[in-house]
């Protein structure tokens, strides 16, 4: 088992190694050398303990197949993906082929040409940097083109610039610069995983690495590896700072959290549940964090990017800001709460506006910070970490805007840990594969449905995740998970 493991997770990593190299301006043989060089490693690492002890026991034949047939499809997925990433002329390797939408689309192209821009620009929220001249506002956005790809429109805050700013230094172009970003969102999304499984007892722990391939293998996460989406890296720093916070670094968590919420905000929900704890060292070195983070950010592009946000906030938070709310199809896939208001539109239900989602919104805020203060107080060791994990996915819904492929990622990784803390048994598993199968249920934005249909189906993953989630929120309760 440890082979297998070893073998696994040094291939996964040497993919993401091998990529980034690639985005630096390696060849194929130094992208192939960067493989190694990560992979070999990591191999030694886990075969030597890194992981710590693994209980055979704890598992199930059935598990252990399962696993390796997992760890196969998510191996074989991420080497495709990473076929596209180098060339993107490979439309073949990409996650969906037969879908130009899935093809073309591209999140993380926005954070580049905004990283470029505010130098020049400093309003990175003005929708001429992303669209094309003379786009009617009020009709479909008409994106401009980036080495094939559409370019996104940027909705984060100025201190998440920090990141690709510096990326944008290494990288010659925006292709290399797309290359690097998909090896540190997969690497990160690796790390956390590994990170989250050894706090964990030895035998939940067992099967948690087990369980872990399901992740990687599951279609939302290789879409939003394609196409760039902050929602991975932001997840995945988020709980490799609560790990830390748990290890007593504190330093670095503080900074690893304080980057994640001053780049998409619902990580602050986190905050919030160490303060409810009484973590003080935590949230000391995590508020330092953010301020180190807005004083860099401020030096390298000054207070003027800060007040184009801040007057794009209220646009941010109600929706208005996001172009997408503009397709049928959009809205159809949105898996937030507020969106849930505008999703009613497409039914023909009276009353659906942005001002009601906001309220709804607002009310589903606050009861998000109730849970949150309530899941501190009453927390038990062993289930901490889907406590974190829960934390997050319910902070995420609260965005007026939240598409299938980004929204799946966490629920899925959530399932996993959840299966985890349960004794194998046929009726677990097929549970558990079950729901997966559930989650991994997705719609291309240009398959010809219509969007009435679309919500339909898309309903069965996003009712899905909400009710892992709540069955998360349960676990604090069940002194039996640990078992």
């Amino acid at each position: 088992m440890r082979a297998v493991a070893a073998a696994s997770i040094a291939s996964a990593a040497g993919i993401f190694g091998g990529v980034i190299v690639d985005g630096l301006g390696g060849a194929w043989p130094v992208a192939l050398a960067g493989f190694f060089a990560l992979a070999a490693p990591t191999a030694r690492w886990v075969w030597r303990g890194g992981l710590g002890t693994f209980v055979p026991e704890a598992s199930s034949r059935a598990l252990r197949i399962g696993s390796l047939i997992a760890t196969i499809v998510a191996l074989v997925q991420l080497a495709r993906l990473a076929v596209f990433m180098i060339d993107p002329a490979q439309v073949g390797a990409s996650i969906l082929p037969s879908s130009e939408w899935e093809r073309r689309h591209s999140c993380v192209s926005s954070y580049f040409v905004a990283a470029q821009a505010i130098d020049r620009s400093p309003n990175v929220f003005d929708d001429a940097l992303y669209s094309l001249p003379g786009s009617d506002p009020h009709a479909l956005r008409k994106p401009r083109m980036l080495d094939g790809f559409r370019v996104d429109v940027y909705e984060y805050p100025t201190p998440f610039l920090l990141l690709p700013r510096a990326i944008d230094l290494a990288a010659t172009d925006f292709l290399h610069f797309r290359s690097i970003w998909f090896g540190l969102n997969g690497a990160a999304a690796l790390i956390a995983l590994l990170a989250v499984a050894g706090l964990l007892a030895p035998a939940i722990r067992t099967r948690a690495v087990l369980y872990a391939p399901f992740v990687f293998a599951a279609f939302p996460m290789g879409s939003v590896l394609q196409k760039g989406n902050a929602q991975i890296l932001v997840v995945a720093v988020s709980m490799i700072a609560m790990v830390l916070f748990a290890r007593r670094r504190y330093a670095l968590g503080g900074l690893l959290l304080a980057f994640a919420a001053v780049s998409k905000l619902y990580p602050g929900m986190l905050v919030v549940y160490l303060l409810a704890r009484r973590d003080w060292r935590a949230v000391g070195w995590t508020i330092a964090g953010a301020m180190a983070l807005v004083a860099a950010s401020l030096i390298d592009t000054g207070w003027a990017p800060f007040a184009a946000f801040l007057d794009h906030l209220p646009r941010l938070l109600g929706g208005e800001a996001f172009p997408a709310f503009k397709n049928p199809t959009a809205v159809a896939i949105n898996y937030s709460i507020p969106g849930l208001v505008l999703k009613l539109k497409l039914f023909g239900v009276p009353g659906t506006s942005f001002a009601i989602s906001k309220v709804v919104g607002w009310i589903y805020t606050l009861g998000v910070l109730a849970t949150t203060i309530v899941l501190a107080r009453r927390e038990r060791e062993p289930t901490r970490v889907i406590v974190w994990l829960a934390i997050l996915i319910l902070a995420t819904l609260r965005s007026p805007f939240l598409p299938q492929a980004y929204a799946g990622y966490p629920p899925i990784w959530l399932l996993t840990l959840l299966a985890a803390m349960a004794v194998p048994s046929p009726r677990v598993l097929a549970l558990a594969l079950a729901t997966w199968l559930g989650l991994n249920v997705f719609v291309a934005m240009d398959w010809p449905l219509d969007a009435r249909w679309v919500a339909l189906i898309i309903a069965i993953p996003q009712g899905l995740a909400i009710a892992v989630t709540i069955r998360a929120l349960r676990a604090p309760r069940r002194s039996g998970m640990a078992s």
